[in-house]
């Protein structure tokens, strides 16, 4: 589950899962369904990811700037991800298609995650991710 925050010129994000791989996934479908409609994504193309970090929080701003990275140097939406977490790193696919502006009714574009907001934390067995995206 995911939801967008409101924030003075950018997006903020939070989403959360049973386990971090959900809630990092999680926010990931936040990020894309503010640049697209993730309704019309498909997922024909694979693609590796891999990134790490000194800690957790700084893992998710990674992860999305990996995506953010992935849209522009392959031209790809990502909208699936099976991915594991281990110490501090993040390996796994995700699954997405080239941009085509008409069928995924692109919107607004990300610039990156930001340190800005950034938390993660546990709650009642939940695992949350926060940040804020530069729009």
């Amino acid at each position: 589950m995911f939801e967008l925050l409101e924030h003075e010129a950018d997006v903020g994000v939070v989403a959360s899962g049973a386990t971090w791989e959900e809630a990092f996934t999680e926010g990931a479908k936040a990020m894309l369904s503010v640049m697209a409609n993730p309704k019309k994504v498909g997922t024909a193309r694979e693609i590796k990811i891999e990134v790490s970090a000194n800690d957790m929080a700084a893992l998710f701003v990674e992860f999305l700037n990996e995506i953010l990275f992935i849209r522009d140097a392959e031209e790809m939406f990502l909208k699936e991800f099976k991915i594991t977490i281990g110490d501090n790193s993040l390996a796994g696919t995700a699954f997405g298609e080239k941009i085509n502006q008409k069928k995924h009714e692109v919107q607004i574009e990300v610039k990156a995650a930001t340190y800005s907001g950034l938390k993660t934390w546990e709650k009642d067995g939940k695992k949350f991710v926060q940040c804020v995206l530069d729009v």
